[in-house]
This record gives structure tokens, C-alpha cells and sequence, in this order.
């Protein structure tokens, strides 16, 4: 018995510690974060960085107007959304885009686009150089994280 506790206690500690890189957000700790956003919407949007890793970001949005249609050269945007509900609209053509930074369109609004529903649960791939739009409509709110992810 002493000599398998002898070999539980060290393989342990190599559990001790999360490793170096390592992030956890609770469901409180997002929650804590989209009621600070609330505080800070510029045009119907708060949304904050909270995580980059170099190659993947962690970004928790808050919404209660709907956004500008997206194109994103070289990142993907898997979209988490935790609370609220409404439309996104993928693919098709932004229309008056214009680069914000590079690799990154914004524009008006999305011409020939799909609509999908967003709620509670959804979990969405939108993959580079896809347009894409949250739309909103009066009285609807949503929060969501997005996790953007450079591609190869």
C-alpha cells in the first residue's frame, strides 16, 4: 500500500499546476465580463479581447443593434453564443466594405447571404474569407464569445 501512495503522490504533482499558457473563464467570469461591456457599447457594441495566444484569440461580445457585415482574409471565427438570440448572415458579398486593418473588411451590410438563427447553444464556424453579419432585430440582445483563429 505505502509503495503505490509513494508513486500517487508524485504523478500528483505533476497535476499541481496549470501549465504555462493555460486559461480558463468560468460561465460567472463571462458573465461578470458582458455586463462590464454594457458599460462601454459604442453603436450597439461592447466587446473586449480577453485572450491572445499568438495564433487564436478569445473575444467576448456583447450586442444590442446589429453589426456591420465582416470579411476576414486570414482568420476563422468560431462563434460561441451564451445568451440572447438572433440572425447571422453568411457568405454572399459586403457591401461598402472597407479595410479597417489589414486583412480585415467591414462594410454596410451583405448582399446574397444565407440566414441562420442564432440562440442559446449555437456554436458556428465561419470560415476565412467568408462575409458574415450579426443582425439584431428591435429589442433583441446577445452575448457571445468568439474564438478567431489565424489560418494556415
Amino acid at each position: 500500500m505505502l509503495k503505490k501512495l509513494l508513486i500517487a503522490v508524485p504523478a500528483l504533482a505533476l497535476y499541481a499546476t496549470a501549465p504555462s499558457g493555460f486559461n480558463e473563464w468560468t460561465a460567472g467570469d463571462l458573465n461578470a465580463k458582458a455586463t462590464q461591456l454594457k458599460g462601454t457599447m459604442k453603436d450597439g457594441l461592447g466587446n473586449e479581447t480577453v485572450a491572445n495566444w499568438g495564433t487564436h484569440q478569445l473575444v467576448v461580445i456583447h450586442r444590442e443593434k446589429s453589426g456591420q457585415s465582416e470579411f476576414h482574409e486570414k482568420q476563422a471565427d468560431v462563434i460561441v453564443v451564451r445568451s440572447g438570440t438572433g440572425t447571422i448572415l453568411i457568405g454572399g458579398k459586403v457591401v461598402g466594405g472597407k479595410t479597417t486593418a489589414p486583412g480585415e473588411i467591414r462594410g454596410e451590410a451583405i448582399e446574397g447571404g444565407e440566414a441562420h438563427e442564432l440562440k442559446e447553444g449555437t456554436i458556428m464556424h465561419v470560415p476565412p474569407r467568408t462575409a458574415h453579419q450579426v443582425i439584431l432585430k428591435s429589442g433583441q440582445t446577445i452575448d457571445y464569445v468568439a474564438i478567431k483563429a489565424d489560418a494556415p
